[in-house]
C-alpha cells in the first residue's frame, strides 16, 4: 500500500509518522520523494498543488486531512474516485468549544472590558441571561449538532437551519430559503457552519444582515463564521459593522488566507478575527480517522464518511 501526502505549510514528518502508526503496511511518500504516481492507492491531502492529484493514475481514495472538501471540489481535474473528509471526535469537539467561546465572547461583552481595562476604566454593565439571547445555527451536520447540544447546556435559545427538513427533538428547526428568512429575524447571534456549494457562495451578505434582529438584548446582532470563508462578503460585513447592522463578529475563516494585512476586517472593533483554527486537524486524531476508513475499503466495506461531490459536502 502507497500513500501520497501533501498538506500544504504543514509539518509532514509528524503527519507521515502518524500514518505509518495506523497503517504499519503503508509506504507513505511526499510530493519530494513521490517516485512513480502510478504507484500511488491513497492520497491524504490538505490543498495539494495543481495537478498533483491528476498525476497519480491509479489513485483510489482521495482522503481531506480536515472536515472541508471545496478545495478538492474545485479541481476541474478531480480523480473520479472517492473523497473521504473527516468527521472525527476530536474535531468535533475543538468546533464546538470555538463556538461556545464566541457566543460567550460576545454575550459577556469581553472586547469591551479589555477596551476598559487598557485604559484602566472600571466601567459595570449588567449582561442579560443566556436564556434571552436567540442563537441560530446554520448547517445542521455533525459539527453544527454538537454545537447546538453545548449551546443548549449553556443556557441559550438556539434554534437551527438546514438546507433540507430536518426534525430534532426539542429544537426549533427551519430549512430552504422561507426557513432561512423565518430563523434570521428570531436571530441575535448567528452561527455559520455551512459547507462551500454553489448554494452558500457569497450568503453571509448585506442583505442576510439585514434580516437579523435588530433590537435583541446584545444591541444588535453579531455573525460568527467558522464555516468557509467563500461563504462571507468580507465587505458587507465591514459595511454592516460600520453602519452598525451588525454589533460585532468572529471570523475564523476567509476568502484569501492568510487573511491580507491592508484588509479592514483587522481593525473593525467588536469583530474577532482567528487564523482558521477554530477546529485544528490533529495528526493523530486525523490519521486515526483516515486509516480506518482505509481499512473499511480494502476490506470491501462501505467507508463512513464519503463526499456527494454534487452536493459539495
Amino acid at each position: 500500500m502507497k500513500i501520497a501526502l501533501f498538506a500544504k505549510d504543514w509539518d509532514h514528518e509528524i503527519w507521515a509518522l502518524c500514518i505509518r502508526d495506523e497503517l504499519p503496511q503503508a509506504e507513505v511518500r511526499g510530493p519530494h520523494n513521490l517516485g512513480n504516481p502510478s504507484e500511488i492507492d491513497y492520497a491524504f491531502v490538505w490543498k495539494p498543488d495543481a495537478g498533483f492529484l491528476q498525476s497519480l493514475t491509479n489513485l483510489k481514495v482521495i482522503c481531506s486531512l480536515g472536515a472541508g472538501v471545496d478545495f478538492l471540489l474545485a479541481d476541474n481535474a478531480l480523480p473520479n474516485v472517492p473523497v473521504v473528509r473527516v468527521i472525527d471526535p476530536d474535531l468535533t469537539t475543538r468546533m464546538s468549544e470555538y463556538v461556545v467561546l464566541q457566543c460567550l465572547l460576545h454575550h459577556r461583552r469581553t472586547l469591551h472590558n479589555l477596551r476598559a481595562q487598557t485604559e484602566k476604566n472600571w466601567v459595570p454593565h449588567d449582561d442579560v441571561a443566556a436564556s434571552e439571547v436567540r442563537v441560530s445555527v446554520l448547517g445542521l451536520g455533525i459539527l453544527g449538532m454538537d454545537a447546538v447540544r453545548k449551546l443548549r447546556v449553556m443556557g441559550y435559545n438556539v434554534a437551527g437551519w438546514s438546507r433540507s427538513p430536518k426534525a430534532i427533538e426539542g429544537l426549533s428547526t427551519h430549512h430552504g430559503t422561507d426557513g432561512l428568512d423565518a430563523i434570521l429575524e428570531r436571530t441575535d447571534i448567528l452561527v455559520s457552519l455551512l459547507p462551500h456549494t454553489p448554494e452558500t457562495d457569497g450568503l453571509l451578505n448585506l442583505d442576510l444582515f439585514r434580516k437579523l434582529a435588530s433590537s435583541g438584548p446584545l444591541g444588535g446582532p453579531v455573525v460568527i463564521n467558522a464555516g468557509r470563508g467563500k461563504s462571507q462578503v468580507a465587505a458587507d460585513i465591514v459595511t454592516a459593522i460600520q453602519t452598525g447592522i451588525l454589533t460585532g463578529a468572529s471570523l475564523d475563516v476567509f476568502e484569501q488566507e492568510p487573511l491580507p494585512a491592508d484588509s479592514p476586517l483587522w481593525s473593525l472593533p467588536n469583530v474577532i478575527i482567528t487564523p482558521h483554527n477554530s477546529a485544528s486537524s490533529s495528526p493523530r486524531a486525523t490519521t486515526s480517522y483516515l486509516a480506518r476508513q482505509i481499512r473499511l475499503f480494502e476490506a470491501g466495506k462501505a467507508m463512513e464518511s464519503v463526499v456527494d461531490v454534487s452536493r459539495g459536502y
